[in-house]
């Protein structure tokens, strides 16, 4: 899991808006951007390369919470 104060710093490199994480810290999710990127070994990898893309599903789940 990631540190909460780290968290509240941490933005997505395409949006620049909040990141939230899933339920099990494993992705740092962008409403904006639509985009996850990866959490591996408690270090979040915040490259575009590396992020997936979200589903329209996902996207309107994380706008519901």
């Amino acid at each position: 899991m990631i540190d909460r104060e780290l968290l509240a710093i941490l933005v997505c490199p395409v949006s620049k808006t909040a990141l939230i994480p899933n339920a099990d810290g494993s992705e740092l999710r962008c409403i904006a951007s639509g985009l996850a990127y990866p959490v591996r070994d408690g270090i979040p990898v915040l490259l575009a390369d590396e992020a997936r893309e979200l589903s329209a599903e996902e996207i309107e789940a994380l706008r519901e919470s």
